[in-house]
């Protein structure tokens, strides 16, 4: 029986318009009503989830940053691992000595230094969601989303890295152009220390603390909260949400997942665009 269910945002949850569908807001109810406990499991910053999901009418635990800060459904911070000042230097000047656009995440905020280039990846990652969506269109919808509102702008990452409170969860930088032109990037980070290098969508890297997986902060909270391994149910599209899946009693891709996540999953669910997360908690929580 499931007792804990675990749920990707982008690409899972959330749909083409970036928001949480009736559908989905109403399987989840549902299986909170039947006693099991509902996780979202992001690589997005506490500031940037938890508002959607507040505004859904959805009280969860939270899984943020890939796990580099896990919050109770009480709301209490119960993990954090950020990444070292020396590594956080280091990745910056790697990125960028690369010409890539990235941005830095801390606990409360999402910086960048370029308001313009933030916009353009923004409508990438739309474009990535929804092929159907234009470029044109989904920079349109950016300039006005809250995605690019609540951001934080500075002139200079340095300056806040020097900062002797400032913790960095996580980095992610983009590209348009895919996965291939990041395996330099990877290879570079291997040498910098303890970090990983996952993905939430084929247009970026994120880098984090490597303690900081989806799979490891579940199954941690699931021993925490009581629950076996079979008693977990992890769903998601893409490869931050690998080690979660693997980890999990039951691993759900969605059908519009990276084929790397549907090779692994024990179960295939309909896209983000067609109530997937729905779909695959009422087949697994009759």
């Amino acid at each position: 029986m499931i007792k804990l269910i675990a749920s990707d945002m982008d690409g899972t949850l959330l749909n083409k318009q970036m928001q949480i569908s009736s559908e989905n807001i109403s399987a989840i109810k549902e299986a909170q009503a039947k006693g099991i406990e509902f996780l979202v499991a992001t690589g997005r910053a506490p500031s940037e989830s938890q508002g959607i999901l507040a505004k859904a009418g959805l009280h969860t635990g939270f899984i943020n940053l890939n796990g580099a800060m896990v919050f109770n459904t009480a709301g209490k911070l119960i993990v954090n691992e950020p990444i070292p000042k020396e590594e956080s230097f280091k990745i910056n000047k790697l990125l960028k000595d690369s010409g890539f656009y990235f941005e830095i995440v801390g606990a409360d905020h999402v910086y960048s230094d370029s308001r313009l280039r933030r916009i353009a990846n923004f409508s990438d990652l739309l474009v990535d969601l929804n092929k159907k969506l234009t470029f044109k269109k989904a920079v349109s919808f950016a300039a006005g989303s809250d995605e690019i509102m609540k951001i934080k702008y500075v002139p200079d990452f340095k300056d806040l890295l020097k900062k002797p409170s400032f913790e960095v969860m996580k980095f992610i930088a983009f590209h348009p152009d895919g996965p291939k032109v990041f395996n330099h990037i990877r290879e570079e980070i291997k040498k910098i220390g303890d970090l990983i290098v996952t993905a939430s969508s084929s247009t970026n890297i994120e880098i984090n603390n490597i303690k900081a997986q989806k799979g490891i902060a579940l199954m941690d909270y699931a021993k925490l909260q009581g629950y076996q391994p079979n008693e977990v149910m992890a769903i998601g599209d893409n490869l931050n949400d690998e080690s979660m899946i693997q980890m999990a009693g039951i691993g759900v891709a969605m059908e519009n997942a990276a084929p790397e996540i549907k090779k692994i999953a024990n179960f295939i669910t309909k896209t983000n665009n067609e109530n997937g997360v729905a779909y695959a908690i009422r087949h697994f929580c009759k």
